[in-house]
């Protein structure tokens, strides 16, 4: 299927360009970004980016000498090209929606939305404008990750499970658990190509605050692939795999060195090059396949969650 690619936003004459930037939320994510921001690499693309402050609901007054500001401000400012959205989940969509109307560019952390709809409309309004909207997805970026893939890499596979143990998290505010656990489905989708959902089920203990989402996937090649998702009070987060090829058994996720540049440093790095314009129109229109594909799927993985139980025979 060929899509006609909106050509790449920003011009190579931006070179010497500095874009301001307003980071919006400081929990963990926003704080990392706001470190980054202010100790940019020499001579990265992120040396084009100048911090000109944060928006947070509660009062800091100035964090690291980054100054607050309000959100209309960082709205209305013509000295603030883009935003970095670290908010919690629920709220990415609407502040997504509100910096693309104002003509900015927009970073945020994943999962851009709690909806394959609203996620497909905000690229879009994002093309519409002509501006860049980057979702973080640091888990490709891991030492870890990029050792597995190589690893992968020309296998055939036969089988493979991938299972996630994490504390509990607040649903109301991070969303359902195929889109705040869409970093693994991002990982499967990126080792072993496009996936078909067979099934999916989730088991809750409410009184237990405990979840265990399971998902069967097919591969292109029909091959089963299963996602398992498993929230718990002190479960220790931790990501366990089995994955088996014609070759052999992968059961461990392979050791690798913590790389000197920091993950939200290295997606930083990255946004920079699209504001740039120094990303290839081919790794884009990927990389956009990439993240609304796995938005797509994880709507229907809640889909299925959610039906009433029918009676199997």
């Amino acid at each position: 299927m060929h899509m006609n690619l909106v050509p790449a936003p920003v011009l190579s004459s931006q070179v010497n360009k500095m874009f301001g930037i307003v980071v919006v939320g400081v929990g963990i994510a926003g704080l990392a970004r706001i470190r980054d921001l202010m100790n940019p690499i020499p001579s990265s693309p992120s040396e084009h980016l100048k911090l000109l402050g944060f928006v947070s609901r509660r009062s800091f007054g100035s964090i690291n000498e980054a100054k607050q500001i309000s959100l209309e401000d960082a709205l209305r400012s013509e000295e603030i090209h883009a935003a970095f959205i670290s908010t919690e989940n629920r709220s990415h969509e609407e502040t997504i929606r509100m910096f693309l109307e104002a003509g900015k560019h927009v970073l945020v952390e994943y999962p851009m939305a709690l909806s394959a709809k609203a996620s497909h409309e905000l690229w879009e309004m994002a093309e519409q404008k002509g501006k860049v909207l980057h979702v973080e997805h640091i888990e490709l970026l891991t030492e870890e990750y990029k050792q597995l893939k190589k690893e992968v890499v020309g296998k055939n596979l036969v089988k493979g499970v991938l299972h996630f143990t994490g504390s509990v998290l607040d649903e109301t505010k991070a969303g359902f658990p195929a889109f705040s656990g869409i970093a693994r489905l991002t990982w499967l989708i990126d080792l072993f190509g496009d996936l078909t959902v067979t099934s999916a089920s989730r088991e809750e203990q409410k009184d237990k605050n405990y979840s265990r989402m399971t998902v069967h996937f097919q591969t292109a090649d029909k091959k089963p692939l299963t996602w398992i998702e498993e929230r718990g009070p002190g479960m220790r987060r931790e990501k366990k795999i089995n994955f088996c090829f014609t070759s052999g058994c992968m059961e461990n996720l392979p050791q690798a060195p913590r790389s000197a540049v920091g993950l939200f440093m290295q997606d930083q790095n990255l946004f920079a090059k699209k504001l740039l314009g120094q990303v290839s129109k081919e790794e884009l229109a990927a990389e956009k396949w990439r993240i609304l594909r796995c938005l797509d799927l994880a709507g229907m993985i809640q889909q299925q969650c959610e039906q009433p139980e029918k009676i199997c025979s």
